[in-house]
């Protein structure tokens, strides 16, 4: 068998500092392994202006933490766990079996202690840690794992469908392990444990819906939540890693990234996100210490290819596709065109590729147009888009492009990330989506089977072909990376042939924090553990 070492997270003054090893060009960095500020382009995952040796820890304090957006709930079978989507505030409270280490660029054991399989990369047996209990004070053992997880797969949350398609059955010989039987290989399969379905709800947690009550093993319980305005989450005495330093963990919701980081500046809060280039220049100018994670894809607009919505012609996805050019488009929402990319994957990136996507020619896109036009089209797209200032002006950018070819857009701003969410996601009343896909180069299958797989759960009403699901799933099976590199390949040339959505670029998620918050641990989707989190 091959298995992932144990290993018990350091605390205090050994939290990782590394950037990610991986196959992508390597970025300038200090002799303490923490990436040092020297420019956009040099950005890659793992901390950065974070010292080795943080010191000492001090105890008791509140940090506060201004979240992108607020979760429209704290149960992981139903809310999306990534830094945007309150996975910060369920990876507290939860924890989670294993945890993504940017430094090492590898899967660890969190609330496990090894996590092995088979050659066929079928069967996988995970060891669970001694002494791990709820909030409640029952028992994070095999069963609990069992229940929560197929609780996961019930729920049919955005997640469900990969864990349900691939996950055969779970069985709990004994109280300390668990086996997973794969309905087809899956050599990634440690990366779906650190997040949704690695983040275990006690069996007391309830149902799904109004019933439920957020009880899991992390270092934090929930004390209270107001709504539209902040959570307020307890350090537990009895965590498995001890108590944390910290008292408490305070998430703020404020209505955009710029507020919540000219907050931050001034002292109102200790920590926040952003990953709009210029917001990231600012933190890099200012040594601010932080966690990064690059984010293929993350700046998208969806295209509803519903029945009935423009988008369901492939000849006007087409002519959306060719219109565009991103260089523009970057320089007037952001003043730069560094992370302006119409690729699946930026040239940061491992799994970048020699296919480009179309350049522009509004020639043709208004011949597509015009055809479309004369089988009925009235010309008309209504786009939603998101409150930031930066994405305005990017709305503005794309209309005119799209205007230029023949379409007749009406660019609608949300007043909040939430309705944009809610717009989108949950009524699907749009045409195109200002959006992000935020594929993350340790392990893509996972979003992309969401998101561009016709059994996806994040499809909001976009383009699924066959010939993406059969790419898509012979990703997912080979356990080579150059053969997977090949077939992201012909990933990239299908989406230039179905144009499901269009790619403008990549960020680099940065949760940044002050000078005076040490101990922070990294995981996957930009989340981080604040267990061992302190302030000076």
């Amino acid at each position: 068998m091959t298995g992932f070492v144990a290993r018990r997270p350091l605390r205090l003054g050994a939290v990782l500092t590394a950037v990610a090893i991986g196959l992508a060009a390597c970025s300038s960095g200090g002799g303490d392994g923490s990436t040092d500020a020297a420019g956009l382009g040099t950005l890659r995952d793992g901390m950065i202006n974070v010292a080795a040796d943080e010191g000492a820890p001090h105890d008791g304090g509140t940090l506060t933490y201004g979240a992108f957006s607020e979760p429209t709930s704290l149960d992981p079978a139903k809310t999306i766990a990534a830094v945007t989507t309150g996975g910060v505030e369920m990876l507290n409270i939860y924890g989670s079996l294993m945890r993504y280490d940017a430094a090492a660029d590898a899967v660890v054991p969190q609330m496990a202690t090894a996590l092995d399989h088979d050659d066929a990369f079928s069967t996988w047996t995970l060891t669970l840690r001694d002494g791990v209990v709820f909030s409640d004070g029952s028992p994070l053992d095999a069963a609990a794992v069992k229940a929560s997880q197929e609780r996961f797969g019930a729920a049919g949350g955005p997640d469900a469908a990969l864990w349900n398609d691939n996950v055969a059955a779970i069985d709990a010989p004994d109280p300390h392990t668990v086996v997973y039987t794969l309905a087809r290989p899956w050599p990634g399969f440690a990366h779906t444990l650190t997040s949704g379905a690695g983040m275990i709800v006690a069996p007391a947690a309830g149902t799904p819906g109004d019933g439920f009550t957020p009880i899991g093993a992390g270092p934090f319980t929930l004390q209270e939540w107001h709504q539209g305005d902040a959570m307020t989450l307890t350090a537990r005495d009895d965590y498995w890693d001890g108590r944390p330093p910290l008292d408490a963990v305070k998430i703020v919701y404020l209505p955009t990234t710029q507020t919540a980081m000219e907050t931050m500046f001034n002292g109102g809060i200790d920590m926040t996100y952003v990953r709009y280039p210029q917001d990231v220049q600012k933190m890099l100018d200012r040594d601010t210490p932080g966690y990064v994670s690059m984010t293929a894809a993350a700046n998208v607009t969806l295209i509803n290819a519903a029945p009935g919505r423009p988008g369901a012609d492939p000849r006007l996805r087409k002519a959306m596709q060719l219109a565009l050019d991103n260089d523009a488009i970057a320089q007037r929402a952001y003043g730069t065109a560094e992370f302006a990319e119409g690729e699946l994957f930026g040239a940061y990136s491992r799994w970048h590729t020699d296919v480009a996507s179309p350049v522009q020619d509004q020639e043709e896109a208004r011949t597509l147009v015009a055809e479309a036009k004369a089988d009925g089209f009235d010309g008309q797209l209504v786009m939603v888009n998101g409150p930031e200032q930066a994405k305005g002006q990017q709305a503005l950018a794309i209309q005119a492009q799209l205007d230029a070819v023949g379409f007749d857009v009406d660019s609608q701003i949300m007043p909040t990330t939430g309705d944009q969410i809610r717009r989108i996601a949950a009524e699907r009343d749009y045409d195109l989506g200002s959006w992000g896909l935020s594929l993350r180069d340790p392990d893509p299958f996972p979003k992309m089977s969401s998101a561009m797989h016709s059994g996806g759960k994040q499809l909001y009403g976009m383009h699924t072909s066959p010939e993406m699901d059969a790419l898509i799933d012979a990703f997912q099976a080979d356990p080579d990376a150059a053969s997977q590199r090949a077939t992201m390949a012909d990933i990239q040339r299908q989406i230039n042939e179905d144009v499901p959505f269009l790619v403008h670029g990549y960020y680099p998620e940065y949760l940044a924090w002050l000078q005076d918050v040490h101990g922070v641990v990294g995981s996957a989707n930009t989340m981080v553990l604040l267990g061992n989190a302190w302030k000076a």
